[in-house]
């Protein structure tokens, strides 16, 4: 193999046969120093800075360790709270229960229908997610236990205020106890002498017998369907309670009430006289049911 050297200055060539042991050793040797040269190099880069690449892995793992400390500490605020957020719904939720059993027990309401001791019997499929979170004991699972608990307890809460406010406005509108404060019953409901021809006449309600201008009260909530003179009443109030009941004051001296308008139990809506068909002060009483009269004395003695 030749090796062939061109000179620019001199235009000649000169031919080198690199097969030649003396050529060969002498490439040879150039290959070696130059590949020392590249070594050495190297190491005395290495002697003059020995910390770079230690230097540079120590940075890594500080930043690295501070990472982890960072989420270690996130983590542990999160679980803080939630715990503290788990005590807070246990607190609710015993405070709740309390109020509802005592709740239930002044209504005189079963318990086995507003049960605050215990939640209501669930079931279905059991889920491969529900075991886990509670073999985990996830506390974020629990949270979400106790905030379930807790809207039940809302939902039976608000079933036993309908509950109760229904009893209310049933008791409310269902006439009961007497149309004055004082006074005495001069007459009662049925069979009686007609006190201005003495015929024999049936009495379709109660005479409360009093002073003229007493209160005449409403003994049931209810809305007024009529208000002012009627033939043989005199003057009359008239109030639709609703479920077909419906009170009447009868002979009154004043009305206080317009049609139309809503009143409650125990509010003045006339002042007792002796208008209409009438011996003296007195308010004539009447309870109709479905459009009849019925003896009023079991609704004045509840």
């Amino acid at each position: 193999m030749n090796l062939i050297l061109f000179s620019r200055r001199k235009g000649t060539a000169r031919h080198i046969n690199l097969s030649h042991p003396l050529a060969f050793g002498l490439v040879g040797l150039l290959a070696i120093g130059i590949l020392a040269g590249v070594f050495a190099a190297g190491l005395r880069m290495g002697q003059l800075h020995p910390a770079w690449s230690a230097s540079g892995t120590a940075a890594a793992s500080n930043q690295q360790s501070g990472e982890i400390a960072s989420l270690k500490s996130q983590l542990q605020d999160k679980i803080d709270a939630l715990s503290l957020r788990l005590g807070q719904l246990n607190a609710h939720l015993i405070r709740l229960n309390a109020l509802g059993k005592r709740l239930t027990e002044m209504a005189n309401i079963n318990s086995s229908e507003f049960d605050f001791d215990h939640d209501p019997p669930q079931g279905g499929p059991e889920s491969g997610a529900a075991v886990h979170a509670t073999v985990l004991g996830d506390l974020g699972g629990e949270v979400d236990a106790f905030d379930a608990s807790i809207d039940r307890r809302t939902a039976q809460f608000s079933a036993l205020e309908d509950v109760l406010m229904g009893r209310q406005l049933s008791d409310e509108i269902r006439p009961s106890g007497r149309p004055v404060r004082d006074g005495y019953i001069s007459s009662y409901f049925g069979e009686r002498a007609d006190p201005f021809d003495g015929e024999e006449e049936f009495h379709k309600g109660l005479d409360f017998a009093g002073q003229l201008g007493d209160d005449v009260l409403a003994v049931a909530a209810g809305l007024v369907t009529w208000a002012g003179p009627r033939e043989g009443y005199g003057n009359l109030v008239e109030i639709n309670h609703g479920n077909g009941l419906v009170t009447r004051y009868a002979h009154d001296s004043k009305v206080f009430v317009a049609v139309g308008d809503t009143v409650q139990r125990g509010q003045t809506v006339a002042a007792l006289g002796t208008t209409g068909h009438s011996t003296g002060p007195h308010v004539h009483f009447e309870v109709l049911k479905d459009g009849h009269q019925v003896n009023p004395i079991p609704y004045v003695a509840h």
